[in-house]
């Protein structure tokens, strides 16, 4: 049972049928479309045409009672909103189509040649953006009302060509939200995959510090002379939880580790290594902390590296600087030749996962020369 007492499937419907008669709607027939501002001026201008068309041919066929502004505001209105609210504009649509009908009763049918143009366009949008229950029900309510406007004999070679147009646009929507999903979940996947990446180096990095808290507790009574016995047995139990804490640690990173991935066993590089990336780079001699002077690394590996992919045979700089207690890493590049593609902007959220760890900020955009800068602060607390 569901909701008040209702059977899941009759829950469902009845649900979707508010959702297309009375809900809002927020759905737009371009979302997750590649080419979309583009799309949303020829829209516009479509039924801005249209309406044109139609308001002129009602007023030299018909009576000059005034109502060709009911028409022209009917459709070009139901076209424009289709780039807000599908549902909504199918709506409007359809109760044009129920007062065109009584405003222009010499009609043959109330789906005239021009009908075709405006009201099947409506109807793509919304099989476009919605999924099958949503345009299922929109389809029936139309071939209903489409019924109850005309003659059977009228309507009925009609309907079958609005169920086709719906099916193409409910598989052209269908295909689009898919690929949609695919990305989405590529960059979760990527997200994933960086931010294992991230607590395997930073892992070293406290595993570093907290082999010196073992090594301190351990000398620590020959290093304090006169020290009691309730002393040296609060050292030694600090040291071996150190140690459980390091083999916890270890065992952790066993699991973000992937099957065919082995071990890295030299130290993490740090700021004194950004030279080794970039011969003229500018790096303040400043001491921060091991897992700072990582993520100043990488950022400008990285910076680095998108550089020369996105922008070949471009000039670089890069500067490091400690300003005010944080650590202020700046890559800049000027134009090159034309992108080798790849990378998928995966890089750019990286680096932002990685300022992200210590509370910093990270900026990446477009210089006025042609060139790209990323820019990224991070805290360095106490060395």
């Amino acid at each position: 049972m569901c909701g008040r007492g209702l059977p899941p499937s009759i829950g469902a419907v009845i649900r979707t049928l508010l959702q297309v008669v009375l809900f809002r709607d927020r759905s737009r027939v371009f979302d997750g479309f590649r080419f979309r501002r583009p799309l949303t001026l020829v829209v516009p201008a479509y039924g801005l045409v249209i309406g044109i068309v139609v308001s002129s041919d009602y007023v030299t066929s018909e009576d000059p009672d005034g109502w060709w502004p009911v028409l022209f505001a009917v459709i070009a209105g139901s076209t424009a909103l289709t780039l807000r609210s599908t549902l909504l504009a199918w709506r409007l649509a359809t109760a044009g189509l129920v007062a065109m009908k009584l405003l222009m009763p010499s009609e043959p049918s109330v789906l005239g040649s021009w009908q075709w143009w405006w009201y099947v366009a409506v109807l793509l949008a919304v099989a476009t953006a919605h999924r099958g229950r949503v345009v299922l029900l929109v389809a029936s309510i139309t071939v209903g009302v489409l019924f109850t406007l005309d003659r059977p004999a009228a309507v009925l070679p009609a309907t079958g060509f609005l169920l086709l147009v719906l099916l193409v646009g409910y598989a052209v929507g269908a295909r689009g939200r898919a690929e949609q999903r695919f990305h989405e979940e590529r960059d979760e996947k990527a997200a994933l995959v960086e931010r294992a990446r991230i607590a395997r180096e930073m892992h070293d990095v406290v595993a570093h510090h907290m082999s010196l808290v073992v090594v301190r507790c351990e000398t620590a009574p020959y290093r304090i002379a006169d020290l009691p016995e309730a002393g040296k047995r609060e050292f030694a139990e600090l040291g071996a939880a150190a140690r459980a804490a390091i083999t916890d640690m270890q065992q952790l990173l066993g699991v973000l580790r992937a099957d065919d991935q082995r071990p890295d066993r030299a130290p993490q590089p740090g700021l004194t290594d950004i030279r080794s990336l970039h011969a003229d780079a500018s790096v303040a001699d400043a001491e921060v902390p091991p897992a700072v002077g990582l993520t100043a690394y990488r950022i400008v590996q990285e910076a680095l590296t998108n550089a020369g992919r996105h922008a070949p045979g471009s000039t670089t700089a890069v500067t490091v600087d400690l300003v005010g207690g944080e650590l202020r890493v700046v890559v800049r590049n000027t134009a090159g030749g034309p992108s080798r593609g790849g990378g998928g902007g995966h890089g750019l959220k990286g680096m932002a996962e990685r300022v992200a760890v210590h509370g910093g900020s990270l900026t990446a955009g477009p210089t006025a020369d042609g060139g790209f800068e990323v820019v990224a602060t991070v805290p360095v607390g106490t060395p």
